[in-house]
């Protein structure tokens, strides 16, 4: 929803990734931008120009942290000094939420840096549930857990992903950040509806989306965010719209990264759908 528990009752608009390639354009032009979304482990360091800028960028923006290492769905237990470091940047850009994906990437200490799918089992969602709560209460902010795009499945699974998804917020009783272009990729590599996907997930749980765009390979669709938003994910993105109403939203382009200009004029595509929804809602209201 547009303000709700799982953001910090934040109303944010449209937000754009922080990438090393735009410093230098926003620092001298400060193009007027909703917000900022930083990835929290380029910033968690003693020092040196990552915090100078970001220092300057929180001067006058507003950011919120997104993370890629948190591993919620990994056996490993939380890692206590990263929680310290996290804490410690949590406190010094006063982020609203906090969002990480669901997944898992490390074992016995190991860390693979990749976003890894879970088997949708309920001991795996118990027990990943568990570490979301330990990690919002040690971090005292709100958390909003990503889904993330796959290219196999598990035979494993006891359920689809936005079941296992909706169990995991339920138990944790956390928010969700509803990538729409990780569910259409996932969509098209294991054959569901998308539909079905954005409408069983709980609306009031939603607490930001990402949208992004994708590649076309000869058998599957991947998650590459190296160019425009496609079509039929700005489709998915109204129907979330539709559900959730008008959701702090975030564009992300993390490959081939153009201009600045250019990846703003992208992201800022998506006030048509909010500022439809928010037009079309008003009118209902009267």
């Amino acid at each position: 929803m547009p303000a709700n528990a799982f953001n910090g009752f934040t109303d944010y608009g449209i937000g754009i990734g922080l990438r090393v390639p735009h410093y230098q354009h926003i620092l001298s032009r400060k193009p007027t931008v909703d917000w900022f979304e930083i990835i929290s482990e380029n910033f968690m360091v003693d020092g040196g120009r990552p915090l100078h800028v970001l220092d300057q960028i929180l001067e006058q923006y507003r950011v919120v942290q997104h993370g890629v290492s948190m591993y919620f769905g990994s056996a490993d237990k939380t890692d206590r000094a990263h929680l310290k470091r996290l804490k410690a940047l949590v406190k010094r850009t006063k982020t609203p939420w906090l969002s990480d994906h669901l997944c898992w990437g490390s074992v016995d200490g190991t860390y693979t840096h990749d976003l890894i799918p879970m088997p949708y089992t309920f001991a795996a969602a118990k027990r990943t549930a568990q570490k979301i709560r330990e990690v919002r209460d040690f971090l005292e902010v709100p958390i909003a857990v990503e889904n993330v795009s796959s290219y196999v499945e598990f035979h494993a699974s006891e359920m689809t992903e936005w079941e296992f998804l909706n169990e995991v917020v339920e138990k944790a009783d956390c928010g969700v950040l509803l990538d729409v272009n990780n569910i259409y990729v996932s969509s098209r590599n294991h054959g569901f509806d998308p539909r079905v996907y954005v409408d069983s997930v709980d609306p009031r749980r939603v607490a930001q989306i990402h949208i992004a765009g994708h590649s076309k390979y000869e058998r599957f669709l991947l998650d590459t965010h190296d160019h425009p938003v496609l079509d039929p994910v700005w489709k998915l993105y109204a129907r979330v719209l539709a559900r959730t109403g008008a959701t702090a939203t975030l564009l992300e382009w993390d490959d081939r990264i153009p201009s600045f200009d250019e990846v703003h004029a992208e992201a800022k595509k998506s006030s048509r759908y909010l500022d439809a929804h928010r037009s079309s809602h008003g009118q209902a209201q009267a």
